[in-house]
């Protein structure tokens, strides 16, 4: 069903998140879509930047059953949630990145990260923010797959990140595209930086992302 091909390049890829310090030591965690109903996560607890074949969870994405491998990540449900809901998102990546995740943590957090236009153009013109649900559990897993039913990339409150995309590059280039956003925002400093005009993100829409003018 899996090939030893396909747990290799999932395991590079997990390595890539943590070269890129994307994450934390066990924070984090990946899923891949390998198949029509099949897809491969990240083992609870597992360092992302280390991961090793014994720490790949092989689940049924229709029922969220475990089928072989180590025990998925705790936040597998809402992995395979949104493989389930979403046919066009084949990988799905959370991270407790450093910046996104100090914003996470704000008081007061952004109304808006359109700060430069990689934002709306990789991560979508709104980024929802979710609140603070308990790590693994039901209702955070609910929240989160509902959210990204019309969205690619969420904030967790005092959590970290999400996002998906159709394949390993589209999700890792909205998560650092997300985490530069949020450096911005936090270098600098409450209501000190601009953000794209609705104007502006309808004209990328339309010449950099092709949409048709309404």
């Amino acid at each position: 069903m899996i090939t030893e091909e396909q747990i290799a390049i999932f395991i590079d890829q997990a390595h890539r998140i943590g070269a890129e310090r994307l994450q934390l030591c066990s924070s984090g965690n990946i899923s891949w879509r390998v198949g029509n109903d099949v897809a491969l996560v990240s083992g609870t607890g597992s360092w992302l930047g280390r991961l090793k074949r014994e720490n790949a969870a092989v689940c049924e994405i229709s029922t969220g059953r475990h089928i072989d491998g180590a025990k998925p990540s705790m936040e597998s449900s809402f992995h395979l949630g949104i493989l389930r809901e979403r046919a066009d998102v084949n990988v799905v990546l959370h991270t407790q990145s450093g910046y996104a995740t100090i914003v996470a943590c704000m008081k007061e957090k952004p109304a808006d990260f359109n700060v430069t236009a990689e934002v709306p153009c990789h991560c979508g013109r709104e980024i929802p923010i979710l609140p603070y649900f308990r790590p693994g559990s039901p209702e955070l897993a609910r929240a989160v797959v509902e959210a990204m039913q019309s969205h690619d990339c969420i904030l967790l409150s005092k959590h970290g990140q999400v996002v998906c995309g159709r394949d390993f590059d589209d999700a890792f280039q909205k998560a650092v595209f997300f985490e530069m956003a949020c450096r911005i925002i936090v270098g600098a400093g409450a209501g000190n930086y601009l953000t794209l005009t609705e104007e502006e993100v309808g004209d990328l829409e339309v010449y950099v992302l092709g949409k048709t003018q309404t």
